[in-house]
């Protein structure tokens, strides 16, 4: 079961939407969040800290090193790159936003099922697909990841 984990960014101008895989890490592994809009940002720290186009994610190592080592993880490998791609913490969703606009627009071509049922597939069949190919063009982390596939 993952908890739906809303992290308002810095500068207060976005929310980025995560999820945990099976909650191993608390939503508190999130320490801080900066959007492409944000002014105050700190100078980049890799150590901590993950870029998704022009997002970035601090996370709190010290927590995330500790919860997952007591999962059989071997502290060496723990690096934000580590949590962002394999779940542990990361967008939920391809973008910080994803999950906010896809219900958006799902709910646009739903409408169509009302009219035209045969519309409303190839509809919802065309957007999903534009949509990834969007994700990928855009550059992405989870995108181009679901792309090298």
């Amino acid at each position: 079961m993952c908890v739906e984990i809303k992290h308002q960014c810095v500068g207060g101008h976005q929310h980025a939407q995560f999820s945990n895989l099976n909650n191993i890490l608390p939503a508190s592994v999130i320490d801080q969040v900066y959007c492409p809009e944000c002014q105050d940002k700190p100078e980049f720290d890799a150590a901590t800290m993950l870029e998704d186009n022009g997002w970035i994610i601090k996370y709190d190592m010290e927590l995330a090193t500790y919860l997952l080592e007591k999962h059989g993880i071997d502290k060496e490998l723990v690096t934000p790159e580590f949590i962002f791609d394999n779940r542990y913490s990361t967008w939920q969703g391809m973008s910080p936003t994803d999950m906010e606009e896809s219900i958006r627009e799902r709910q646009k071509i739903v409408e169509l099922a009302k009219v035209d049922k045969q519309k409303y597939i190839e509809t919802m069949k065309s957007w999903s697909i534009d949509r990834m190919n969007a994700f990928i063009a855009a550059g992405w982390r989870k995108a181009k990841a679901v792309q090298a596939v």
